[in-house]
């Protein structure tokens, strides 16, 4: 089942969420009351991950996409983006197959992101582990380092 994308808030909310001039860093992309063949912006917010995951119900499924700043000293400082699928643990066996084919359409709108986080427990999206696997992805590791020498 192919899922439409055509509202113009989607991509609204995306390029809100890439802007740096915004103080929007989190959007969620959910499946429209009703009709689940239509994806609507459900939730948006300014308050980083912590607030993306505290939106986050058991029994939802959607696709977030979130701005994380990294920085590895002062003078440093890097935006990254996550994409997460999100299933809660009380969505059904249907729902579930069919997010697993929904993503190419929701990947049509948010098309830039430096890694994805698939995740159905709110455990499952620590900052930290997330910020490592940012760092990994990154390639090149410019954390200062003191010298054995």
């Amino acid at each position: 089942m192919s899922l439409l994308v055509s509202d113009p808030e989607l991509l609204t909310a995306y390029d809100d969420v890439r802007d740096d001039k915004s103080e929007t860093n989190w959007a969620f992309f959910g499946l429209a009351a009703g009709k689940p063949d239509r994806l609507q912006v459900s939730a948006k917010g300014s308050g980083g991950l912590a607030e993306f995951i505290q939106q986050l119900q058991k029994d939802t499924a959607g696709w977030g996409y979130v701005r994380m700043n990294m920085s590895n000293d002062e003078y440093s400082q890097r935006v990254k983006f996550v994409l997460i699928p999100w299933c809660g643990e009380e969505v059904g066996i249907m729902k579930r197959a069919r997010l697993s084919i929904q993503i190419a359409d929701v990947k049509n709108i948010i098309r830039s992101y430096h890694i994805e986080v698939p995740a159905s427990h709110k455990n499952d999206l620590d900052e930290a582990d997330i910020l490592t696997r940012l760092r990994k992805a990154g390639g090149a590791n410019y954390d200062r380092q003191t010298s054995a020498y």
